[in-house]
């Protein structure tokens, strides 16, 4: 036959082998041609058969002897999209088939060439020709695009699974229906390596090749929701924004005992989730524990962040001492661990209404989903030696000398806990930070009054 023939002819198990993937079977097609006339096809099915000899094949064998009566089908020229395996070639051989014409070679299971080549054993009975190659392109083609949505079809089921550790909570989903002012799809994972499966909840809104991305930690007792007024300015000049909830926060996954939680883990948590999220152009966006821990990412991963936008945080090195609203707070959540966390952005923020306020409860709707509320302020390091404080310090040491990136910081006047003071203080850190911006009205979550922030930001660090 010439080529010509050969391809039309297999382009009819093509069309077999598409069929074969709509109904979920690996897409290889075949076809029996005798005298110019096809006299059977097949196509893969051991997965709705339940049969794990049904390749296309040997459905097109069976289907062409019951046709000519005769399991000998010494006339007929088989047309496969794929490099037949072992178990067909053997059939191939046993019919035997003067000529196979295959498409996509097979180089895991390919028994005509690729792997072993059991047509061109001398010691056979019978001798089957065999020509690969024909529309090779397509075939592959077929066989790629398969395979590759079906394991996008298995990186999304996983991802959407994210089974429920036994020594965590997960807070219903219910309780964050209809939150005013954040409609944004909610995005998980769960196979960072130091999350062991725990299922870290982060909002990514705007184009991933963006000119920048803006990384917005949150602080204790908040979550990714405290940046919904400043989010949609970000993605309005065409940037990305990436919201992680730390583990215990928000629609994160929240262990049961305190003693999970730990400055190193939370950090690390954070730099896995960068470098998986692939994120560049950074500008860092923080806030009270967003700060202390998000301060301490760049000098890890220096290339990936341009810019620093920073809000009543501070880095906890242990060597100087705690502001006294941080030592009245850290007694607060002790002597009152189920202090109402909106009624606490309430009073701070009385511009907030009843529904804002409530979804500052969502994440928390009883004692045991609260086991991070209660550990963060201790675990603010207070001495040299604690968890943590080294870290910081090193931190100190980079903003102070290897930083190279734009800067922008704001302090709540209102803010009792990390207001000026000890803002005024890291601005002295971050090397080349202009003259720290003051807001009068705002408290310690100055992020209730981000919109006005975030334009200036834009303006600030335009490329």
């Amino acid at each position: 036959m010439n080529s010509l023939n050969d391809a039309h002819w297999m382009r009819l198990a093509l069309a077999e082998a598409e069929a074969a993937a709509q109904a979920g079977e690996v897409p290889v097609g075949a076809v029996l041609v005798r005298g110019g006339e096809v006299i059977a096809t097949g196509r893969n099915a051991p997965v709705a058969g339940h049969d794990p000899t049904a390749h296309a094949e040997i459905v097109a064998l069976r289907a062409a002897a019951q046709k000519l009566g005769n399991y000998r089908l010494e006339d007929c020229t088989l047309y496969v999209t794929l490099e037949p395996c072992a178990m067909c070639s053997g059939a191939l051989l046993h019919a035997r088939l003067p000529r196979v014409v295959y498409g996509a070679p097979d180089p895991k299971t390919g028994a005509a060439g690729s792997v072993v080549d059991l047509f061109a054993q001398p010691l056979l009975n019978h001798q089957t020709q065999v020509q690969g190659g024909v529309l090779a392109q397509e075939c592959s083609a077929l066989l790629a695009g398969f395979f590759r949505a079906r394991r996008s079809q298995q990186r999304a089921e996983a991802k959407a699974a994210h089974p429920l550790r036994d020594d965590a909570l997960r807070t219903p989903e219910a309780r964050f229906a209809d939150l005013p002012g954040y409609p944004w799809a909610p995005q998980y994972v769960s196979d960072l390596p130091s999350l062991a499966g725990l299922r870290l909840h982060y909002l990514d809104e705007g184009p991933q090749g963006a000119p920048l991305t803006w990384l917005c930690l949150h602080g204790n007792p908040a979550w990714s929701y405290l940046y919904r007024r400043m989010l949609p300015a970000f993605t309005q000049a065409g940037h990305r924004v990436v919201a992680p909830d730390l583990i215990g926060f928000g629609k994160s996954d929240k262990p049961k005992k305190e003693g999970q939680h730990s400055f190193a883990w939370h950090r690390q948590v954070l730099l896995e989730l960068v470098e998986q999220l692939d994120l560049r152009n950074v500008v860092l966006v923080v806030q009270d524990w967003g700060g202390i821990l998000g301060l301490t990412l760049p000098m890890d991963m220096p290339g990936r962040f341009t810019g620093l936008l920073a809000m009543n945080t501070l880095l906890a090195t242990g060597d100087a001492p705690l502001s006294q609203g941080f030592l009245e707070w850290r007694t607060m959540c002790a002597q009152k661990p189920l202090f109402g966390v909106g009624r606490l952005l309430g009073r701070g923020n009385p511009h907030l209404g009843a529904a804002e306020c409530a979804a500052y409860d969502a994440p928390f709707p009883d004692a045991g989903h609260r086991a991070a509320l209660r550990a963060f302020p201790r675990l603010v390091p207070d001495h040299p030696d604690a968890p943590g404080a080294a870290l910081s310090r090193a931190a100190r040491d980079f903003w102070q000398h290897a930083w190279t990136g734009r800067s922008l910081l704001f302090a709540g006047a209102r803010d009792p806990v990390l207001g000026v003071p000890v803002m005024q203080q890291l601005q002295q850190t971050v090397r080349g930070a202009p003259e720290l911006v003051v807001l009068p009205q705002a408290g310690h979550f100055v992020q209730e009054h981000g919109e006005t922030i975030a334009l200036r930001a834009v303006e600030y660090f335009r490329l």
